[in-house]
């Protein structure tokens, strides 16, 4: 029998338009980025881009949810470091904190928080589906993990929300700095450190008494 590739053509025609729009809308701003330039940079015509997305405002909100999801996806399957710790929680903790500054650090999460930064001015509503569909999940997971180690006896929070959101900012307050705003990648050692700087400070916070 004859095998159908078109759905599958279809979409993954569909995500290379959305990852392309992502980087040339972050490298070029909105006004500059042109759909020519984002077809090429997903190897698609022109014409296909607009089938899929209509227009480049429509383009642009949907290459948001898509990356705003896919960093999401991520930094989840990170915090789930946090479900069973194996009796030491400073090693789960600083594991979760390195892997996800690896994810802060990603060019595509880069990209992201530019495009976000760069139009969230001209079009408000980005910051709300930035936030719902991945910071705000991120926070909410990581205080879920950290609710558990407290019930457990493994560390002492009486705001997990919080308190994740101090993890956070442990994490990632210096990056702008350090990265030279994305355009420095910061070696294996260095990202380390980091991750083991900010569990030293989170427990000194809240490690059991």
């Amino acid at each position: 029998m004859p095998v159908t590739t078109g759905p599958r053509g279809r979409i993954d025609k569909r995500s290379a338009i959305l990852v392309a729009a992502t980087t040339v809308f972050a490298r070029a701003g909105y006004a500059q980025a042109g759909v020519d330039e984002i077809a090429a940079e997903a190897g698609v015509a022109k014409a296909t881009v607009y089938s899929h997305f209509g227009d480049k405002q429509n383009l642009l909100r949907e290459a948001l949810v898509a990356e705003s999801d896919r960093a999401a996806e991520a930094n989840l399957a990170v915090v789930e470091g946090l479900l069973d710790p194996g009796g030491d929680v400073r090693g789960a903790l600083e594991d979760v904190a390195l892997r996800l500054l690896e994810c802060f650090t990603d060019e595509r999460s880069w990209a992201l928080r530019r495009l976000v930064t760069a139009e969230v001015v001209q079009f408000p509503d980005l910051a709300d589906v930035f936030l719902g569909r991945a910071a705000s999940r991120v926070n909410q997971a990581l205080a879920d993990r950290l609710l558990a180690l407290s019930v457990a006896g493994e560390l002492r929070i009486a705001d997990p929300a919080t308190a994740a959101e101090q993890f956070g900012s442990l994490l990632t307050g210096g990056m702008d700095a350090r990265t030279r705003f994305g355009t420095r990648a910061l070696p294996a050692a260095e990202l380390a450190g980091i991750a083991r700087s900010a569990v030293d400070t989170f427990l000194r916070a809240f490690a059991p008494v």
